[in-house]
């Protein structure tokens, strides 16, 4: 019978390593000024809104084994290792990309059929980007407006390839900050 350890072995591809966001540059910056930029927002109005607060504390604590962690622990060969809890974040980049990474799976395994995909991209010009981000129904509108013009677009395409009724459908993920 196979044994389905994971401890590391000479010939693991790649062996897991606890991430270390202590030493990026990003968690630098925010560890040396958090607490003064805190500061000065009190000092000069009403400050941040909690959950502002909140993202940037759970972003320090991401990946530090004194702010917790899981012990796994093989029960053939009594192999253990620690696991830092992640803060799960949109601060985090690594937080993140791993949220980002585990949507394109369950697209990819659930919800997409096998088909080539093109991603496309809208960028809005930063004199309207604070109204659309606060008015969640004109940017709804304006997302269907460019998913029509790309379905139109595409069907037209099509259309000279020489396919009779083609079918259109589309994922959105919408990247905004919420201003309040």
């Amino acid at each position: 019978m196979a044994h389905a350890c994971r401890a590391p072995t000479p010939r693991s591809p790649r062996p897991y390593s606890r991430r270390r966001p202590e030493n990026t540059a990003l968690h630098q910056v925010v560890r040396e000024n958090y607490l003064t930029v805190l500061q000065q927002a009190e000092a000069y109005g009403n400050g941040y809104p909690a959950y502002v607060r909140k993202e940037f504390e759970r972003y320090l604590a991401c990946g530090d084994l004194t702010q917790g962690f899981s012990r796994i622990r093989c029960e053939d060969c009594k192999y253990e290792r620690l696991v830092a809890f992640s803060c799960k974040g949109r601060l985090c980049p690594s937080c993140l990309n791993r949220r980002m990474e585990q949507a394109a799976i369950q697209l990819e395994e659930y919800a997409l059929p096998p088909a080539r995909y093109r991603q496309w991209t809208l960028t809005i010009p930063w004199q309207y980007r604070l109204r659309l981000a606060s008015d969640k129904e004109i940017l709804s509108r304006v997302n269907a407006i460019f998913v029509r013009s790309i379905f139109s677009a595409q069907r037209q395409r099509a259309r000279k390839l020489g396919i009779s009724d083609p079918q259109c459908g589309s994922v959105t993920f919408i990247h905004r900050f919420k201003w309040q």
